[in-house]
């Protein structure tokens, strides 16, 4: 019987950033290795793929944020103001890794000072049989307008919490879902399509990101595989 999946173990870089012997910035940047018999030579690839993400991410996004904490450090010292460090935090959850397709997502938090952190989710969903990015249009074959289909689920989702007196959202949500939706935010789990929002694009802060399951059924979402 074949195999249509990957294994995942988790690696990590982690570490303190100090600065005249006060440390302004701690990161953590959780990434997945993959490994697989059948789809060996891609999983190689995925690994050395977000290997390269968590490195460069560090060497270059990170080295800049611990400047900016280094320049709001000489600024509160200079002011009598309380030193607050940094914060970097990237973890990833699988959210589908069966019958040829993985499909996980990026949850990137820093925290830079003030009243709370930022959170940045992004998402990826792979064909390990073909050894490439599917695109959210597969999911929906024959579906010419499928993103109206989307919108119009979500809708439909946005109104049910209303209606329920769960208003987390805007007041002009429909528009906003509408102005906001990206065919990239978006990632696979055994029940159908899940398209998520960035925070503040349709809600508060406080509402998180919000999430929005598209399932599988017919004449809706259809499920992809080997």
């Amino acid at each position: 019987m074949a195999i249509n999946n990957v294994n995942v173990k988790a690696n990590q870089l982690k570490g303190d950033m100090e600065y005249k012997g006060q440390k302004l910035l701690t990161y953590t940047i959780n990434y997945p290795q993959f490994s697989s018999e059948r789809f060996r030579n891609f999983a190689n690839k995925l690994s050395a793929y977000y290997k390269a993400e968590a490195v460069l991410y560090k060497k270059y996004h990170v080295a800049k944020l611990f400047q900016m904490s280094i320049d709001d450090y000489e600024y509160a010292i200079s002011n009598n103001f309380p030193v607050r460090p940094y914060e970097v935090l990237t973890v990833y959850t699988i959210t589908h890794n069966n019958n040829c397709v993985l499909s996980l997502y990026f949850d990137r938090y820093e925290y830079t000072g003030g009243a709370h952190g930022m959170t940045t989710r992004s998402a990826d969903t792979w064909n390990l049989k073909s050894g490439r990015r599917m695109d959210l249009s597969e999911f929906f074959p024959g579906k010419k307008d499928y993103t109206s289909y989307i919108i119009a689920e979500i809708n439909k989702q946005t109104a049910k919490d209303i209606a329920d007196n769960n208003n987390i959202y805007f007041e002009d949500v429909n528009d906003l879902v509408k102005e906001n939706f990206n065919e990239k935010n978006f990632y696979v789990v055994p029940e159908g399509v899940v398209i998520f929002f960035q925070h503040y694009e349709i809600a508060p802060y406080s509402s998180g990101i919000r999430t929005f399951l598209i399932p599988f059924q017919e004449g809706g979402a259809v499920p992809v595989g080997c």
